[in-house]
């Protein structure tokens, strides 16, 4: 006899229903933005690294190359980031944030702050940072498996 399999319970299952709600949440609470949780990494990456490099903020954010190009794309149409080649290899492309952009991710990275409180608020504090403890540990666990490509639509 064949055990059953508690699929409710299944760490993946969790993760991904825990993404879902994270999503939900981000897409709520930005809804007058027009911006994706990963355009918003773009951006939040770029703001704390100004003059990042296209491949090097693919790594940052965890996107394989083809899929950050196209967000930047989508970014740049916006107004929000500024892609210059670079002046010693110019197959290498320099990113920094617009005025716009600049101001947009402010605002953005406060509603932010709102979601990530929001997808802890049922836990205690001691529960929410052990879960974010252990969820890095997961990450970090993987990372050096080359698991970590995105191939998401944003």
């Amino acid at each position: 006899m064949t055990q059953s399999f508690d699929f409710a319970q299944a760490p993946g299952h969790l993760i991904r229903r825990a993404h879902q709600i994270a999503v939900a949440l981000f897409m709520t609470e930005l809804s007058g933005e027009d911006v994706t949780p990963v355009q918003f990494a773009v951006l939040n990456a770029v703001m704390d690294t100004p003059g990042i490099d296209q491949v090097t903020l693919a790594g940052r954010v965890a996107f394989d190359a083809a899929t950050s190009g196209s967000v930047i794309g989508r970014l740049e149409t916006k107004g929000w980031i500024r892609r210059e080649p670079d002046h010693a290899d110019r197959r290498r492309k320099i990113l920094w944030l617009t005025s716009a952009g600049h101001d947009a991710t402010v605002q953005m990275k406060q509603a932010v702050e709102r979601v990530q409180a929001n997808l802890l608020a049922p836990l205690s504090s001691q529960d929410a940072q052990t879960l974010t403890a252990l969820l890095g540990k997961v990450v970090a666990g993987h990372e050096t498996e080359n698991l970590v490509v995105e191939q998401i639509k944003d």
